[in-house]
């Protein structure tokens, strides 16, 4: 139980001191992506998903309309 309970905090202890560490930048990485085509393929996605949820809508509502007649 002893090992188990050092082990653990030897653990823990190096991922703190790697944790205090120098932060990683990712800069150059973000920075070579353009995120602007990738946004306005969510939303264009997005955009059909509305649509196809109101014309299901409609549908049902045009449906249910003519079954009253």
């Amino acid at each position: 139980m002893n090992k188990i309970k050092l082990g653990l905090g030897f653990g823990l202890s190096t991922l703190a001191g790697s944790a205090m560490a120098a932060p990683v930048v990712l800069t150059a990485l973000t920075d070579a992506v353009d995120f602007s085509t990738v946004i306005t393929a969510v939303l264009a996605v997005a955009a059909i998903m509305v649509g196809v949820y109101v014309a299901w809508k409609a549908a049902k509502l045009v449906i249910g309309a003519v079954r009253g007649l």
